[in-house]
C-alpha cells in the first residue's frame, strides 16, 4: 500500500514537471528529441532518489539541477546543433524557421533560439535559468554551483553577445494581407 503511494505521487510529480522541464532541456539543447530525452533521464535519476527528494521543499529545483547539469555535460558531444542553427554570414541557417510558424512573432521566436543555439552551453544555462525560468541571481548560482558574482558576470556577457547575433538577422519579411511578400520596387 505503501509503494503505491509513493509511486502515486512520483508520476504526479513527473505530471507536474515534464512540461517545464521539457522547454528548459529545449532551450538549452536546441533539439526537442534530445530535450526529451535529457528529461527523461533526469527522471530516472529523480526516481532512484525519490524517498530522499519527495522530503525535499522544493523537488522541482532538484530536478531542474539534474536537467541543467545533464545538459552541460553533454554539451561538447552536443556542439552540432549550435554549428547547425547559428550562422557565420548573418544568414539564416537552410529549413531555418523549421517547426515555427511564419508568423513575424514565430520569426523572432525562431531567431531567438537560433541566437541561444550560438551561445556557449554556460552563457546559454545562465539566461535560460535567470530569464526564462525566471530565476533569481541566487537561485540560478545555487543551480549551477557558482557564486552570484558568476552568474551576473556571465549573464551579462551573453546578454551582450545575444543582441549582437540579434543584431545580424536580417529583418523578416512582412506579408501583405493575401500573405504574399511584398515585392521592394526599384
Amino acid at each position: 500500500m505503501r509503494g503505491d503511494r509513493v509511486r502515486g505521487e512520483f508520476e504526479r510529480f513527473v505530471a507536474g514537471q515534464a512540461d517545464e522541464l521539457l522547454r528548459v532541456g529545449y532551450l538549452l539543447v536546441g533539439d526537442l528529441a534530445e530535450a526529451e530525452d535529457l528529461v527523461q533521464e533526469c527522471f530516472l535519476r529523480v526516481a532512484r532518489r525519490w524517498p530522499r527528494v519527495r522530503g525535499m521543499d522544493h523537488p522541482g529545483a532538484y530536478a531542474r539541477r539534474i536537467l541543467v547539469n545533464l545538459a552541460l555535460d553533454g554539451s561538447k558531444r552536443r556542439s552540432r546543433w549550435r554549428d547547425e542553427l547559428a550562422s557565420r554570414d548573418g544568414q539564416r541557417p537552410e529549413g531555418y524557421a523549421g517547426e515555427v510558424a511564419a508568423s513575424d512573432a514565430g520569426v523572432a521566436n525562431s531567431e531567438l533560439i537560433a541566437a541561444l543555439a550560438a551561445l556557449p552551453p554556460r552563457q546559454r544555462a545562465v539566461l535560460v535559468l535567470r530569464y526564462f525560468e525566471d530565476l533569481s541571481e541566487a537561485q540560478v548560482a545555487v543551480v549551477l554551483d557558482c557564486s552570484v558574482g558568476t552568474v551576473k558576470s556571465t549573464a551579462s556577457r551573453a546578454l551582450a553577445r545575444l543582441r549582437q547575433t540579434l543584431d545580424e538577422y536580417p529583418p523578416p519579411a512582412r506579408k501583405d494581407e493575401q500573405g504574399a511578400v511584398p515585392r521592394i520596387r526599384s
